[in-house]
């Protein structure tokens, strides 16, 4: 999975604003976005648990489609954001698709009518953690645990009392620690197969032609409402989503 690390500076500068978020010490942690399943389960060591108990799920990480062989999951990163989001949204119900957004603790704090409208539309909630940092990984297992479990308390508070289903660690920096928590905590980590990059703004034409090109290998797809101007992501989900039911593809969302 590529990193993202283009246009992303005004995270950080939300959380300093917003949330006086301390980094702490740096971690040994690995790249391990595809490993398989981990010892026991770690100690969650932020603040504790919205929503009550949540049961576990598989600690691997998902790429499937709960839609079958010719299923797609769209997936919309980095939001909600009040420009961007009710134009997805739209074309999202203009064609009947439901789709998974992975959300981040300080937009959902922002924005929580937003996050209210994506539940309501049917859509699911992806925990992106609170502050979108690409180096996770790399920082303690205390880091990780704040950032994922303030994020759950975050989007469950701006939901209404609804959790996330999904973790995807911001540019795929998961660790085995950050999955176990995360499926301890009831969030199937999440993957994607098909990065349409669009948060570079290749161009319309650009993103649809990398979703046609390299969706034969996998179905989850990775789209961002946020973090940028996204036009070329509304352009792009406008012309995909029929393309892709005139190929014979289904919308579902990723396996739990």
């Amino acid at each position: 999975m590529a990193r993202h690390g283009g246009g992303r500076g005004w995270y950080g500068k939300l959380v300093g604003a917003a949330l006086g978020v301390t980094v702490l010490a740096v971690g040994a942690s690995v790249w391990t976005a595809q490993a398989g399943p981990v010892g026991g389960p770690p100690k969650a060591t932020a603040s504790a648990a919205p929503g009550g108990d949540a049961e576990p799920v598989d600690v691997s990480i998902a790429h499937a489609s709960d839609a079958g062989a010719r299923g797609v999951n769209i997936t919309i990163d980095d939001g909600p954001d009040p420009a961007w989001t009710p134009q997805v949204l739209d074309i999202l119900r203009e064609y009947g698709v439901k789709a998974t957004f992975c959300v981040t603790g300080i937009q959902a704090q922002a924005h929580p009518d937003l996050v209210k409208e994506v539940v309501a539309a049917g859509h699911r909630l992806c925990n992106h953690t609170v502050s979108h940092d690409t180096a996770m990984d790399k920082k303690s297992e205390a880091y990780q645990s704040k950032e994922i479990l303030d994020a759950e308390r975050m989007i469950v508070k701006a939901s209404g009392g609804v959790r996330s289903m999904y973790y995807r660690a911001p540019g795929g920096a998961f660790t085995p620690y950050s999955r176990e928590l995360a499926a301890s905590r009831g969030m199937r980590p999440l993957g994607w197969n098909v990065d349409t990059k669009d948060f570079e703004q290749p161009g319309a034409d650009a993103i649809v032609a990398t979703v046609q090109r390299e969706i034969p290998g996998g179905p989850t797809v990775l789209f961002h409402d946020a973090g940028g101007d996204r036009a070329q992501t509304v352009e792009a989900l406008r012309r995909v989503l029929p393309w892709l039911e005139e190929q014979g593809y289904t919308f579902g969302f990723p396996v739990r």
